[in-house]
Formats: structure tokens, C-alpha cells, sequence
């Protein structure tokens, strides 16, 4: 039996023709009926359509193990590790954060405004990948077109470790 809980991330951009817009993401992450279960490591990121990494939206790990040991597991975001991880100095200022338990959440990308708001127009995607310790790993892409010229929602599902993931974009 899947139980399914919600998280929505949020937060207010501008574009390059200094238009204010708002991005939220919202993922369904469902608690999964396992013997063990843990919370999952999830990264939430920007691609632009030559699929680079513009700017890491979110990296939600155990920040608090004693000396740094949840950063060993960050490589199990596989996708996430090869395009940016393995690049950065954990934690990140801004995007790094703990993992939430089940449930509603709302995140903001203090960090990630200035980027996002000189994105040119054109096609991109919001990648979200999950990774849980004895579970399995999702990667969900949700195509989005910037910047919005009304409010619009762009949608994928995930099988397992998420659910439905949903960008909704406003000007």
C-alpha cells in the first residue's frame, strides 16, 4: 500500500526582461509500505535544452551526521552527482538542506534567484531525482518554457520513489 504525501518548493524569480515571476514546485512523495524505510535524498535542479546544469535548486540530505557522513550517500543521486555534484563543496549555501519527513513542505531558492533571473527565454527543465538508503532511485524531467507569458502548470509522474511533479510557473 502507497501512501502520498506531498512537498511544494517555491520560489519567486525574474526574468532576463526583468518580468517577476513565480516558480513553484510541487512532488508528491509517497510513504512506501517497507520494512525500512528512510527518508529520501532528493536534488532538484535546472537544465537548460543542452541538457548543462544552469543552477542546483535543491539538495535535501542528512546534513547533521557527525562528520559529514550523510555526504557519502549524495553520489547515489546518480544523474545529480555526475552533471553538478561532484563538483561542489558541501553543504551549499542556499540549497543544501535536511531531509523532510513525509508530508507538506514549502522550500524557497534564495541562492538560485540571481541565476534564474538571467535566464534567456527558451525551453527548459526542471530535473528532481530521489534516492533512498535500501530503496530505489527516480529521476522525473518536467519541461518548462521561460519565461511564462501566463500561468501555466507542466507536470510529470514518477513510479515509485515520487509521485506526480508539478511546475507551475506565473509571471
Amino acid at each position: 500500500m502507497k501512501l502520498r504525501y506531498s512537498i511544494a518548493l517555491g520560489i519567486p524569480l525574474a526574468s532576463a526582461q526583468a518580468m517577476a515571476a513565480d516558480l513553484a514546485l510541487k512532488l508528491d512523495i509517497p510513504q512506501l509500505n517497507v520494512a525500512e524505510y528512510h527518508k529520501p535524498y532528493i536534488a532538484a535542479w535546472l537544465e537548460n535544452a543542452d541538457q548543462k546544469v544552469v543552477t542546483n535548486l535543491a539538495v535535501l540530505y542528512d546534513v547533521k551526521k557527525k562528520d559529514k557522513a550523510g555526504e557519502k550517500w549524495l553520489k547515489d543521486m546518480r544523474q545529480w552527482w555526475r552533471k553538478s555534484g561532484r563538483d561542489l563543496a558541501m553543504p551549499v549555501d542556499g540549497v543544501s538542506g535536511a531531509t523532510r519527513a513525509p508530508g507538506e513542505h514549502t522550500l524557497t531558492f534564495p541562492a538560485a534567484k540571481d541565476a534564474l533571473g538571467k535566464l534567456p527565454a527558451g525551453q527548459y527543465t526542471v530535473v528532481v531525482e530521489a534516492s533512498r538508503e535500501a530503496g530505489g532511485r527516480e529521476l522525473v524531467k518536467v519541461p518548462v518554457a521561460w519565461p511564462p507569458k501566463g500561468a501555466k502548470e507542466f507536470s510529470a509522474k514518477g513510479k515509485e520513489e515520487l509521485g506526480n511533479v508539478v511546475v507551475q510557473v506565473k509571471p
